[in-house]
């Protein structure tokens, strides 16, 4: 740019020059006064002309000075962004160091003594939800009987088996209801008294609903058993919300998954601990069944005496009520060290990573783009354990042992053979969550289960087609024989892979699947969406079965392939995940994960 100006600049003034050489040599050849002026006029005119261009070169050189000064600041300015930009990388690549090996520390953690003790005090609110779930079931008859007495003492007539079947299903259901209402309020209850508050709280239902049970017989009221049932179920609703909160707040990054399947360890112990005490040779009589029903008083005595000692979520305690001092101190004793920075600096940054979802209110859950999808998933999780057709095998258990040769007395202990395995198969599926993942084992299970669901299905179809085939063909009697066994078989694996993923998986995901903010109203939601799908097939099955039959299970297979095609294209796995890298998850591939 200056070469141009100035290279302009000496063209007009070798112009000017030439002019004026021109006019010069005019005058010294001319003789006249009047050429003379004309000519001195015309030099001063390009005098001027030159004088001009001069300060016009002068501007604009001054110009593109002021443009280089501005260039070169402009090019300051981009190395200086470069030299940041690189000072922004070499500490995204410290931080992501840090996080990783703050992350391998916390995989590094194992089970301490008092860990184990604050596990153990709380899933006793899964027991009393898997005790109670299965108490009412073998004192069936038992409690007919005591309702046709109360009913003829009161009006003097004979109660309707049709009506006395309704009562007993106002019984059954009731507590259905009250796990509605219980699961629902886990939300609120977790958020206002915190997790171990409101377990501690639950258990003044507990008592009351197993005192009012107990004490049914002896008031000749079975208004009294209704309301007993009601009451432990919303107990049991509570329970089913806070414990996996709860768990999964104070549990090791890398023990989450297997501690997780504690709770549905409770549930099953719960089940198989009602249905062994509720053997005629027990309390399942006419006298020992109140017994039976009051003793879910014990697992609300042994919690209130046992919580107290164990420390609140040492999350609630830094995240929603910002006490950190408190906080350190429950993680020094759940860990049983003094370095507690590791999980403090991981819950800082789930804190950083859902500041703008705290307190979050069940309809901004609904409505969020983000938080919709883990939602959905949860919804799902807990809709597959409950139309997996679990509680049809438990209905149809005894009715299948004895089709395959059994007595009747031995068949009822082959059922209570089948809440062994379950026990017995979720005590080996612990050490797998952590090791396989909760999405690859909810797979195995679903896929299992469909497949046996199948062959139950055949073995009904057996059974109905068995005079015809024996009217027909005699000699293939001894292979229908043997045939009859699969519904057995059948049972036992249906059983066996509901334990290894969907017994356990939906309680401990859906609290997985959320940080701490929206995490109790997301429980909440799932644990009322599970109450009220086992609402619908206590209520539903038994229309089903009288409709269809010996297909009874068909439609249970099919929710189960819908299941597990959904768990396979849309459910993550959260093994040794953080929560702050879970609710990323979902963030950074939110279409991914929408319906």
């Amino acid at each position: 740019m200056y070469t141009f100006l100035s290279n302009s600049l000496q063209k007009q003034v070798s112009v000017m020059s030439m002019n004026l050489s021109a006019k010069l040599d005019e005058l010294q050849r001319g003789d006249r006064h009047l050429e003379t002026t004309v000519a001195l006029c015309e030099i001063r005119s390009q005098l001027q002309e030159l004088t001009k261009s001069v300060e016009s070169c002068q501007s604009e050189v001054s110009e593109v000075k002021r443009d280089m000064v501005a260039i070169k600041h402009e090019l300051d300015t981009v190395q200086q962004v470069k030299e940041e930009i690189e000072e922004l990388r070499e500490y995204v690549d410290r931080l992501e160091e840090h996080t990783h090996r703050r992350k391998l520390r916390l995989l590094e953690q194992g089970l301490t003594f008092f860990l184990t003790y604050s596990i153990f005090s709380a899933v006793l609110g899964m027991l009393q939800f898997g005790y109670n779930t299965g108490v009412i079931n073998a004192p069936e008859k038992n409690i007919e009987n005591f309702m046709k007495d109360v009913y003829k003492d009161r009006y003097g007539e004979d109660i309707s088996e049709e009506f006395i079947q309704q009562l007993y299903s106002v019984a059954v259901s009731i507590f259905a209801i009250g796990g509605m209402l219980g699961g629902f309020s886990g939300g609120w209850m977790a958020n206002r008294f915190g997790r171990k508050g409101g377990l501690l709280l639950n258990n003044v239902l507990g008592i009351s609903g197993a005192c009012l049970m107990g004490f049914t017989k002896v008031s000749h009221s079975y208004e009294m058993l209704f309301l007993g049932r009601f009451i432990i179920g919303v107990n049991c609703g509570l329970n089913t919300s806070l414990v996996p909160m709860y768990i999964s707040e104070i549990a090791p990054l890398n023990l989450r998954g297997g501690l997780g399947t504690v709770n549905q360890l409770a549930v099953t112990v719960g089940l198989l601990l009602s249905q062994v005490l509720g053997i005629e040779q027990i309390l399942g009589t006419n006298e020992g069944w109140p017994i039976l029903l009051g003793l879910a008083i014990c697992p609300a005595i042994l919690q209130l005496i046992l919580l107290p000692v164990c420390p609140e979520s040492p999350r609630y305690l830094l995240i929603t009520k910002q006490w950190e001092e408190e906080a350190r101190k429950a993680l020094r004793r759940l860990r049983a060290s003094s370095s507690v920075e590791e999980d403090i600096e991981e819950m800082r940054a789930e804190e950083r990573a859902q500041q703008a979802e705290s307190h979050i209110s069940t309809m901004e859950l609904i409505c969020s783009p983000t938080l919709r999808p883990p939602l959905i998933i949860g919804i799902v999780m807990q809709l597959s354990q409950q139309f997996s057709g679990i509680n049809a095998v438990f209905y149809y258990s005894t009715s299948l042992f004895v089709s395959s040769g059994l007595s009747d007395e031995s068949a009822k202990f082959a059922t209570i053979g089948i809440g062994a395995i379950m026990v017995v198969m979720t005590l080996v599926s612990i050490p797998l969550m952590d090791r396989t993942g909760r999405r690859t084992l909810h797979l195995y299970g679903l896929g299992g289960m469909f497949i046996f669901s199948i062959f139950i299905t055949i073995s009904f179809l057996i059974k109905a087609s068995k005079p015809i085939i024996t009217e027909f063909f005699g000699y293939v009697q001894e292979m229908i024989d043997w045939m009859s066994y699969l519904s057995v078989v059948s049972t036992l694996g249906f059983v066996v892979f509901f334990a290894v993923g969907p017994g356990s998986i939906p309680w401990m995901i859906t609290a997985e699947l959320f940080s701490q903010g929206p995490r109790p109203s997301a429980m909440a939601i799932a644990v009322l969406v599970n109450w009220m799908a086992n609402f619908v097939v206590g209520i539903g099955f038994p229309s089903m079965k009288t409709a269809l039959e010996n297909y009874t299970f068909l439609p249970f297979s099919v929710f189960l392939a819908i299941f597990w095609i959904f768990t396979y294209k849309k459910v993550p796995e959260t093994k040794n995940k953080t929560f702050e890298e879970i609710l990323a998850l979902f963030r950074h591939n939110n279409g991914r994960y929408i319906l």
